[in-house]
């Protein structure tokens, strides 16, 4: 598979997604200890759907494909979706499908990517996301992004037999404390 370095970090760069992933992302959106921290766990992911999904990218979103520097290997996708150029607001997705490389920094530094991106080149204002109570691993790299928790939904998103709360985060343009895209020009 060949990835672009459109955001060029330390050890990851993100890459716009391609429909020669199809698998291994059908393959992530079926997996619990994926799918459970997004919420997502009722959901059944057909190869047909998630390449319509690739194929046909959305107005109002941008997303990216995780790669590791070293090795050139997927692990992630990083999205700003519902992005509202007139208020400047989106909304942040991520997720680490490849096990290996949960809990080493690389999530936080995609985001920090993406970030930077949707601040410095979208002109965006005020980037948002919702996470799961019980996300501590997440919740841990949101804060030390910026993000701050500006409201909590009790008991709303039902998963494994269980009520959880959602925790609302979001962080502003002048937030972001540094440049993190390694291969800007100016």
């Amino acid at each position: 598979m060949k990835y672009f370095k459109k955001l060029l970090g330390e050890t990851i760069y993100l890459s716009p997604r391609s429909t020669e992933d199809v698998e291994k992302f059908t393959e992530w959106l079926n997996d619990f200890e994926v799918t459970d921290y997004l919420s997502r766990s009722s959901q059944l992911i057909t190869l047909e759907y998630e390449k319509k999904y690739l194929e046909e990218p959305k107005k109002d979103e941008v997303s990216f494909a995780i790669i590791t520097i070293n090795e050139s290997r997927l692990i992630g996708t990083v999205s700003l979706m519902n992005i509202d150029y007139i208020n400047r607001t989106a909304t942040l997705g991520i997720f680490i499908g490849d096990k290996e490389y949960r809990n080493n920094g690389c999530g936080t530094e995609a985001i920090r990517l993406i970030l930077d991106y949707g601040f410095n080149y979208l002109n965006l204002n005020n980037i948002q996301l919702e996470v799961l109570e019980f996300n501590e691993r997440a919740i841990k790299s949101y804060k030390k992004c910026g993000f701050k928790e500006y409201g909590r939904r009790r008991k709303c998103k039902f998963l494994n037999g269980q009520y959880y709360d959602v925790i609302e985060m979001d962080i502003l343009a002048e937030e972001l404390e540094d440049s993190y895209i390694r291969n800007k020009e100016i």
